[in-house]
């Protein structure tokens, strides 16, 4: 019985070290996810205003196509406030990739700003 104790209390403290490093490691994947997210939001947060002043100095300011995308990338910001503790690393991801898409969207449009102010010039 003596014998049995101390490799029980073993097995129970590795048991204990190895769930608090998986919960660390769960935590450092979430903090990263959330990290890349917001990098992401950022970024087409910065591709939309360029966007904005090229449309602007091409069309003018009355029909703006980028407000509709501001709009949607604050609303995804305020879900990241609301949600982010409580998202699936697969919500987070997918937001995430919805925003790195909506970021090439937006640079392939501008690409098209550019070819044809070339041309017209």
């Amino acid at each position: 019985m003596q014998a049995v104790l101390p490799l029980l209390l073993f097995a129970l403290a590795g048991a204990a070290t190895w769930l608090a490093l998986r919960v660390r490691r769960a935590s450092r994947r979430r903090q990263q996810a959330i990290s890349q997210l917001l990098d992401a939001a950022d970024a087409l947060e910065s591709r939309l205003r360029a966007a904005r002043a090229e449309i602007e100095a091409v069309a003018g300011s009355d029909e703006n196509p980028v407000r509709a995308a501001m709009q949607d990338l604050l609303r995804q910001r305020l879900w990241l406030q609301d949600n982010a503790q409580q998202a699936s690393l697969k919500q987070l991801h997918g937001v995430r990739d919805a925003l790195d898409a909506a970021r090439a969207s937006i640079d392939r449009q501008l690409q098209r700003v550019d070819r044809a102010r070339a041309g017209a010039a």
